[in-house]
């Protein structure tokens, strides 16, 4: 059974398949707080605040890797929270590493829109190939 929050998540993720930036940005809150885990080493590391913050965060990933495989596995909704689990394989533009991993991601949805957005990933894996 999908809750609204799930529909929400779902509708992000949907957006992001399309490379649409501004799809994104109108799931999020304006107050969003989007936070990957991780060292300034992975360019896309750090916490991103409000829709231009967000749009920051995704041009970024865009930027620097080609996406060559992304997928959901799992959407689970417990109220305004969503679990993602993941799994991806990029190629860092910079130096043509492949890193393939898989991730969490936990939403928090307040009136039909995404709040927070915590990611966590095999980030030091992901340091190494950034860094070679």
């Amino acid at each position: 059974m999908r809750n609204q929050a799930m529909t929400v998540v779902q509708t992000m993720f949907g957006a992001f398949a399309k490379g649409d930036i501004d799809g994104i940005t109108q799931t999020v809150a304006d107050t969003s707080t989007w936070t990957y885990h991780g060292t300034h080493e992975i360019p896309y590391a750090g916490e991103f605040v409000g829709k231009a913050g967000v749009a920051k965060f995704i041009q970024t990933i865009f930027e620097t890797v080609d996406i060559q495989d992304f997928q959901v596995d799992q959407f689970i909704a417990d109220g305004n929270t969503v679990v993602v689990l993941g799994s991806e394989q990029q190629k860092i533009k910079a130096n043509g590493e492949i890193l393939s991993q898989k991730w969490v991601q936990v939403y928090q949805v307040e009136d039909g829109l995404i709040t927070r957005m915590d990611e966590f990933a095999n980030t030091a894996h992901a340091e190494k190939l950034f860094t070679k």
